[in-house]
């Protein structure tokens, strides 16, 4: 099975804590490395997570408050030293590049390679990411800025050639991936062999659905219906419910919810506010309504299976 994983670099909330960076990820897809946020410390824990800062070319920012983004400039300033060539694309809902030109312009003047802005809307879900192996769709969220969360979806692969067919009708090779994608052999007699005599499916497509800020949206469980891993927002205990709303974050429990409506395979939670020494008590309120919850910690690793 190809590689499909999730990297938390950082699951703290706003305010800085010496237990937990601040917001940010790395979804790894076959060895391409794509960043979702970029919280303070991000580039740091990047080098800890040991991932290549190379295999980086695509950020997804999900909303322009400083957890989300006060780690974007160290990162790009650091890649400039270090050499790189190739262009840096970041995704993000309006307002960064107006943001961040002018510091660009003053502290990372003549840099080796291009900073390529893109802007998304944060209504209704928009493909904004697409390659032969992968899809990026934004997740309309509700904060107090406009946000969205990203849904990651790996394309099916071609079918899988049954070798021992293949040896049995002498196939060439230059026919074989016609044959994966899906078309009949004619053999040099006319005979018609089926596809499916010659091939099997390969592995279900994975996915991995991201939110985070967002008020409680039951709205969210149809876009992430069934997928792999959901990682979720859980800012806040059932006890600060009242502070949850008034901010536009969502309880653990209720992120439990999301989880169990959408009838996902996995829970992750995080962006856990400070005033929490311990989140089991955030663990415990999630699991209590979906029980395939664990808990975010930087430089967790997830396989997304």
């Amino acid at each position: 099975m190809e590689k499909f994983e999730l990297h938390i670099l950082g699951c703290g909330s706003a305010l800085p804590t010496t237990r937990h960076f601040a917001t940010s990820q790395v979804v790894n897809v076959r060895d391409k490395l794509f960043m979702i946020d970029c919280g303070e410390g991000a580039q740091i824990q990047l080098r800890r997570s040991k991932l290549k800062f190379s295999r980086l070319n695509h950020i997804f920012i999900s909303h322009l408050h400083g957890d989300h983004c006060f780690g974007l400039l160290g990162l790009i300033s650091t890649f400039g030293l270090v050499g790189r060539t190739a262009d840096l694309h970041l995704y993000s809902p309006k307002g960064l590049e107006e943001l961040f030109q002018p510091m660009l312009a003053f502290f990372c003047k003549g840099m080796p390679y291009r900073v390529v802005f893109h802007v998304f809307d944060t209504k209704s879900p928009e493909v904004i990411y697409d390659d032969r192996s992968l899809t990026v769709t934004t997740i309309p969220l509700k904060h107090r800025v406009p946000c969205s969360g990203f849904l990651f979806e790996e394309k099916r692969l071609p079918n899988h050639i049954h070798k021992a067919m293949v040896d049995f009708y002498q196939i060439p090779v230059y026919d074989l991936n016609r044959i994966k994608n899906g078309e009949d052999y004619v053999t040099p007699d006319g005979e018609v062999v089926p596809n499916e005599k010659l091939t099997f499916p390969s592995y279900e497509p994975r996915r991995y659905a991201y939110c985070s800020d967002t008020l409680f949206k039951p709205s969210v469980v149809e876009q992430v219906k069934g997928v792999d891993l959901l990682f979720h927002e859980a800012t806040f205990a059932e006890a600060d419910s009242a502070r949850a709303k008034e901010t536009y974050h969502t309880t653990a429990s209720q992120a439990g919810q999301i989880a169990l409506e959408a009838n996902v395979k996995k829970l992750v939670i995080g962006h856990f506010s400070a005033r929490y020494d311990d989140e089991q008590v955030l663990l415990d309120e999630a699991s209590a309504v979906f029980p395939q919850t664990v808990l975010a910690k930087e430089n967790l690793r997830l396989l997304i299976e």
